[in-house]
């Protein structure tokens, strides 16, 4: 059961409408007539009529000029000539103005309903088309990915409202040519998907394509072959989606991902060669302590210590790397920290080399550890000096930014907020691709060898992420290089986090319980803390530990311990000790990486910790810093 039709009947004769109208009454339709032409177009102006009954005597208008002018007014309406007066002339004209069909007259009812019927069901299917075409043309429109359908010549016969904003060619300029997406490098290679679709299969492929304005975008393609009525291949239609912000992202996240496994590695080669180079350190300062000043192996012990610090500070360099320095965070004026470096860039730089500073002076204050952000400006400079053989220009400049969402989508190590943005900028040979996706990991270096360990930018890399801070790099050959050092900027009312170690004499008289897994370290422990006055007792386990804590008749002044042992963690058996000596001062000390002891909450930020390896000085200013804290 189809909806009423709207039909209008077109005829001189009053009762000749009345009749035919009463017939379409009762088959459901809504029928209206008119009498002349006038009054019929002004009820075609006034609402969709579906199909129309037409009489070519008509006493204004001749009815195949009226056809012409539904045909022109409402081309949607099938018109059916009905006439006393047919000749072979009129009835072609009207095929060809359009009409569906031509009835003469007298003729039975019967046969002119059924030519209405099959008018109306025209009229339905080619409905249903338009709208399903419409729904198409809607959809397409509406996906959000790029749809280009081509002919078997390749020529554009589909353009989506996507494919407009993706390529940046309008639907206009497309149609009917051939697509100019192809980088120029691949023009004139064989075009194997095309061969394939024209074979009948489909595809998924990735491939580089190209922009309006040049630009290369990474295109993700779904193409399948346009198939016709005879099972020939009439074309094909792909559905192109631009994954080049996604390709960016993946890269962006596999160099994190490695980034933080050879940081893990690092961590674990340093916190074992951190016990070593203290062990070797401490020991070469003891013998030195009892030989006389002439002897002539002292000569021989120093350079074994100084090979020693020399070492440890390579470790210190991978530490950094790994972020597992224990670094001194505290809040201070950037543009202050670069203004006071001005003389000893000057002095690192050649005289070829201009330094310029662009320092904003609205910026607020940052949360670092100025210590160590003053050892990636000099980095930095020097890498710079490097890349200006011939001289140029190295500027330092300061300003505000925030990292908003889209930033962050787009830089997967970075995190939204308020930053200070350092950017150091030179003006030297340029990086590559391949160099910029590799400059931060350990190791690697383009110097020659000899003038680069490649642990430089690899410690400054970790020391702004421990920070919480980002650092980018934008570089191409022959254009100069600027990184970018983005860190959190501090509240208003934001303090100092941290202070400098203090100076005070490193002696006394107290006594240390020490608790140490690792022998030989241990046993110099011991040595340096007895040389520096103290008495100490000695544990190798935490059982051991708590015998001694709780047997010992005198008073216990400091627990040192270790922070990750056997059974027990350092904080846990400070805890124990603590029941029974509520007054004991604690220190911890550790070679293990700071994410271990303060990011998974063993310990608390603040506190007080001494990170292996350490020099003997250190040791005993940490010891005697801890037990003058105020009660």
């Amino acid at each position: 059961m189809h909806d009423p039709a709207s039909i209008l009947v077109i005829d001189d004769d009053p009762g000749t409408c009345q009749t035919i109208g009463d017939v379409l009454e009762l088959r459901g339709h809504v029928v209206q007539s008119a009498t002349q032409a006038r009054s019929a177009l002004e009820v075609l102006t006034g609402r969709a009529i579906d199909a129309a009954i037409l009489d070519l005597q008509l006493p204004d208008v001749s009815g195949l000029v009226l056809l012409k002018a539904i045909k022109t007014s409402s081309p949607t309406t099938e018109v059916i000539i009905v006439t006393g007066h047919a000749t072979v002339t009129t009835a072609i004209q009207a095929i060809n103005d359009a009409a569906f069909a031509y009835v003469t007259k007298p003729f039975e009812m019967d046969h002119l309903m059924a030519m209405i019927e099959k008018a109306l069901a025209k009229r339905r299917v080619e409905r249903a088309l338009w709208e399903r075409t419409r729904t198409l043309e809607t959809l397409i429109d509406a996906t959000p990915g790029a749809i280009v359908a081509l002919d078997t010549a390749g020529r554009v016969v589909t353009w989506s409202k996507a494919a407009e904003r993706m390529f940046g060619w309008s639907e206009r300029e497309m149609l009917g040519r051939c697509v100019p997406f192809i980088p120029d490098r691949d023009r004139g290679e064989p075009d194997e998907a095309a061969v394939r679709i024209l074979r009948g299969e489909a595809m998924l492929s990735e491939s580089q394509r190209q922009r309006k304005d040049g630009t290369l975008i990474d295109v993700l393609s779904s193409a399948a072959p346009i198939i016709n009525a005879q099972g020939q291949v009439a074309g094909s239609i792909a559905v192109l989606v631009d994954v080049t912000e996604r390709r960016q992202l993946e890269e962006q996240l596999r160099q994190v991902v490695k980034m933080e496994g050879i940081g893990r590695l690092a961590g674990g080669i340093a916190h074992d060669f951190n016990n070593l180079l203290t062990v070797i350190g401490g020991r070469c300062h003891l013998v030195l302590g009892q030989l006389p000043a002439e002897h002539p192996i002292r000569r021989d012990i120093k350079i074994i210590g100084e090979s020693g610090e020399r070492a440890a500070s390579l470790t210190r360099q991978l530490l950094a790397f790994s972020r597992s320095q224990i670094l001194q965070p505290a809040v201070f004026d950037l543009n202050e920290m670069v203004s006071d470096m001005k003389t000893l860039l000057e002095r690192l730089l050649r005289e070829d080399v201009d330094l310029v500073l662009s320092l904003d002076p609205s910026i607020g204050q940052v949360i670092a550890d100025r210590a160590q952000l003053e050892q990636v400006v000099l980095i930095l400079a020097v890498n710079a000096r490097d890349a200006m053989p011939e001289g140029g220009e190295f500027t330092l400049e300061t300003r505000n930014v925030e990292l908003d969402d889209a930033y962050v989508r787009q830089h997967v190590d970075a995190r939204p907020g308020s930053y200070v943005v350092l950017s150091v900028c030179d003006s030297g040979t340029g990086m590559d691709a391949a160099t910029r996706a590799r400059i931060f990991e350990p190791f690697f270096t383009t110097k020659d060898v000899g003038k680069g360990r490649g642990l430089g930018l690899a410690a400054a890399y970790g020391i702004l992420h421990q920070s919480h801070g980002h650092i980018t790099v934008d570089s191409e050959p022959g254009k100069g290089t600027t990184f970018g050092i983005y860190l959190p900027r501090a509240g208003a009312d934001a303090s100092a986090l941290a202070a400098t170690e203090s100076g005070a004499p490193p002696c006394g008289t107290e006594t240390v319980l020490l608790v140490e897994d690792e022998p030989s370290f241990r046993a110099l422990t011991r040595e340096l803390l007895e040389q520096s006055g103290y008495t100490v007792l000695e544990s190798e386990d935490v059982q051991h530990a708590l015998r001694i804590a709780e047997q010992h008749e005198g008073t216990i002044h400091l627990l040192l311990t270790d922070v990750v042992m056997p059974r027990m963690n350092g904080r846990a058996l400070a805890r124990a000790v603590q029941e029974f000596r509520p007054d004991i001062r604690v220190l911890y000390m550790s070679g293990y990486t700071d994410n271990v002891i303060v990011h998974q909450g063993i310990l608390d930020p603040g506190t007080p910790f001494l990170q292996k390896s350490f020099t003997p000085g250190k040791l005993a200013r940490k010891v005697r810093e801890v037990l003058d804290l105020p009660r």
